[in-house]
């Protein structure tokens, strides 16, 4: 039996594989998202007491500075010491908690982007401060995210690869797998892995390239 032959054998699990690091990546964007938001309004409308900041600008720079993959190793046996853990559940939080470091700062200059006299025009228009957030600075600012929001999405699609090294059985996992059945053929496997992964990355580019075009804030428009 060729390379082929065990390639249209084996297709199925790396399809498997694909849809393991699918509900990986879109576990850590959430994450990331509802907590990088929070962390992000914080840091722009919050208390300005140290005792809010510090810890913010702290985790900010900690999950930013240290590799992913010393991260994956403190989560899955680090964590496991005290609580059973899978090695799914370690990833998605290692990476969620770190895309949120990342997507934060995402979030803090798309606010910043929008012009501070608005949020004046809407406070002399008697609104709360609240209300101004949520009516009038946070839709502009979300618009603004999606053009750099997708750069984060395509370096998280590329980072799931890593989460085999805590053994989640995701595509790069099952290549290996197939591999060693093979004894070989290292170059053909991982190259029809590169290609699910390059066509994974440029759907979801191209989806939120069109939703950057459709939703863009009249003054803006590419």
């Amino acid at each position: 039996m060729d390379i082929y032959d065990v390639l249209l054998r084996d297709f199925p699990f790396l399809l498997k594989g694909l849809g393991v690091a699918i509900v990986l990546l879109a576990a850590l964007l959430v994450i990331g998202f509802v907590l990088g938001m929070a962390i992000c309004l914080l840091q722009l409308y919050g208390p300005k007491t140290r005792f809010i900041q510090w810890p913010i600008v702290a985790y900010e720079r900690v999950f930013r500075g240290i590799p992913i993959i010393i991260m994956l190793f403190i989560f899955y046996y680090g964590v496991s010491q005290f609580y059973d853990i899978s090695a799914f559940g370690a990833a998605v939080l290692a990476m969620g908690l770190r895309s949120a470091a990342y997507q934060s700062q995402i979030f803090r200059s798309a606010f910043q982007s929008v012009p501070s006299g608005q949020m004046m025009a809407a406070r002399a228009m008697g609104m709360s401060k609240i209300k101004a957030i949520r009516h009038i600075v946070f839709p502009q600012a979300l618009r603004h995210a999606i053009g750099p929001w997708t750069n984060e999405f395509s370096s998280e699609i590329k980072e799931t690869s890593l989460a085999y090294v805590i053994g989640v059985v995701e595509l790069t996992r099952q290549a290996h797998y197939i591999i060693t059945s093979t004894q070989g053929n290292v170059l053909t496997v991982f190259a029809v892995v590169a290609l699910l992964y390059f066509i994974l990355n440029r759907s979801g580019n191209s989806l939120l390239y069109a939703f950057e075009r459709k939703l863009a804030v009249p003054g803006f428009e590419k």
